[in-house]
Formats: C-alpha cells, structure tokens, sequence
C-alpha cells in the first residue's frame, strides 16, 4: 500500500490559482466497498514516533475491502496504521462509535458484523496486521450484512443484511437484544436519530418504518407511492424499492433514495414527502452534518449535492431531544409528568 501525492501538471501559477491544492490517493490494493471517518486522540507526551501532532487531535479513514480487510488511514499523512484482519468476505460497511471511542464496527458479505478496538496500545506501530484488535464477532443474519449503524449515545447497534428483519444489539454486551419484523422484503439501509430515541429502516418494499428502539415498537411507516404523473414508470414491482435512508442533523427529517429516481425529503411530523429531487441510479445518501445539504451516491459513480429545508428547530423538539439524549422510553415512562407529555418524549404524537 502506498500513498501518492500530485501537484498540478499546470505550472506554479495555476497551482497558486487552486491555493497549491494536491490530490492525495490511497492505494489499498482492493476495490473499496465501504468507508468511515473519525477522528484519532492527539498524541500523548512519551509516545514513539507519533502518529498525530503532539497535542493534537487527527483525522483517520477506515476502508472495508474487496479481500476482507480493513485499512485504516491517517488522512493528513497517507500512512497505513491497521490492517484488521478477520472478515472472510468483502467488508461492505463501516461505523465508527459517535462518541469518539476507538470503536470501529464492520459489516460484511461473511454474514457476520465485527467489533474493533483501536484503543491507543500499540498504535504507533504502523502498517500491522492486527487480528487481536478483533472484540466480538456477531453472528446472527443469514445473508449478506449490507449496512450497520451505531446509536449516538453508543448503547445499540442496528444492522441490515437483505433480510425481511433488522437486528438490534447491544453495545455494552455485544448480544442480540431484539429482532426488528414488520418489513415484507430485504431490508437494506437503517439509521437513528441524533437523539437515540428513533430507529428507521428502509426495506426493497418500498417502505420506511420509524421503530422506537427501546421497545421494538413500530411508531410509522413511510411508504413511497410513485409519481405517475411525473415520470413514467414501467409495471416492475420493484420500481419504488429503497435503497438508502438517514437522519437530518437535527433530527426533523429524514432523507430516502429509492428506484424510482426520486430523492425525497420526509418530514418528521408528516407523512408525505416535503421535497423531490430527480435523480437517477441512486444508491446511497447523506447528510451534512450541519445540516442544509444532501449528498448522494450513484451507479454510475457520481456523488450529487442537494440544498434541503433548513429549519430553526423548536424549543419543544430541543428540549425533547436533550432529554432523550440520556432517557430511555422506559425511564420517560416513569416519570410523574402528564400522559400528553410523555406521548411527545417518546415521540408518540405523530
């Protein structure tokens, strides 16, 4: 694996036109299915030959390969710290924990999800293989694990494999606490909300459901009707299949792409779309994390950027969303506050 730095073949003043700008590449040797970024401790007084500025916090990149691995970069350097040896299949996604602990989730073809620890010892040994970073192996899904996300408080963890259920774990305990059912074909992408009080999945039914993940009960579902009078659709079945979906910043939308070449924006409240966007062989999106934009990824290698609502959240929303933060519906259940109330903690008010 190498690291490959190049200056515009211009000359020096259409290089000082761009600001010097470089193109860096990471050479992995695989086709790449998967990435996640995080950020890596800043290095510590007594380190060897350290990996970040003294001090200094950095940027890491894992990358789930073709072959099983998975590197993880330093971005600013190029260089290799990991190669995580384990996965017997392509690695098809990556989820680093949200709370900036060095742990790295992966999913892959193997059927199996993967726990790692990053943790500081031995991390200024670089370029090793590292099969003792390898924390659990969760094995429960019989088919191809296609997606995995971890809650931001990083007490769950929710994976999808192309199965009609999504799986529940426990971060803590590394156990399955829960089957998700309801969907009735594969589902393929899932994500919760900043708060942790929400789970969506996104199934090839054509269907979101929004569970709370506390309970395993199904608060709504957002089914996507095609638009026949905007585009022409053939008789497939399978034209309105989801193939991604994900949380706004704050937590009042959700964004869905799906194969009748519509992004659409959803808000949390309603139960039909608020926005459009045509778009073609889409297969995944995003959003900023601030918030105002969308970014999607296609078949045919495109990344598009979309403007999205903004909108200035409500001192309800930001209070419900501070306490969720740290209450599970069981203990908002407890509490000795009115039935209303309660009914709009656990977002039951739809």
């Amino acid at each position: 694996c190498k690291t490959s730095e190049r200056k515009s073949r211009g000359g020096k003043a259409e290089t000082r036109s761009r600001g010097g700008a470089k193109e860096k590449t990471l050479e992995c040797g695989q086709i790449v299915w998967g990435l996640a970024f995080s950020a890596w401790p800043a290095a510590e007084e007594g380190d060897t030959d350290p990996t970040c500025a003294l001090g200094l916090p950095c940027l890491v990149l894992a990358t789930g390969l073709n072959d099983g691995q998975i590197k993880v970069w330093e971005v600013q350097t190029g260089h290799l710290l990991f190669s995580l040896l384990g996965h017997q299949d392509v690695v098809r996604d990556l989820s680093f924990a949200p709370n900036g602990s060095p742990i790295l989730v992966s999913a892959s073809r193997d059927k199996t999800l993967r726990v790692w620890d990053l943790s500081r010892d031995g991390r200024n040994v670089t370029r090793v293989l590292s099969p003792g970073r390898q924390v659990q192996v969760l094995a429960g899904h019989v088919q191809w694990v296609y997606c995995c996300s971890i809650s931001p408080d990083c007490s769950m963890l929710c994976s999808a494999a192309g199965e009609k259920s999504a799986l529940l774990w426990s971060m803590r305990s590394y156990t399955l606490i829960r089957r998700l059912e309801g969907h009735q074909s594969s589902v393929v992408s899932c994500d919760f909300s900043p708060d942790s009080a929400l789970l969506v999945t996104a199934s090839y039914d054509a269907c979101v459901i929004m569970w709370d993940p506390y309970t395993g009960e199904q608060l709504r579902t957002l089914r996507h009707v095609p638009l026949h009078s905007t585009l022409d659709y053939s008789s497939d079945i399978h034209s309105s299949s989801l193939r991604s979906v994900c949380f706004s910043p704050e937590g009042l939308y959700l964004a869905t792409v799906a194969d009748d070449r519509l992004l659409r924006i959803w808000a949390l409240e309603l139960r039909s779309p608020v926005a459009f966007a045509p778009m073609t062989n889409g297969l995944c999106c995003i959003y900023f994390p601030h918030g105002g934009f969308i970014a999607t990824g296609t078949r045919d290698g495109h990344v598009q950027f979309w403007t999205a609502p903004r909108v200035l959240s409500s001192l309800k929303h930001l209070c419900r969303k501070a306490l969720r933060t740290f209450l599970t519906t069981y203990q908002v259940l407890a509490l000795p506050i009115p039935r209303k109330l309660k009914e709009f903690l656990t977002y039951r008010t739809f």
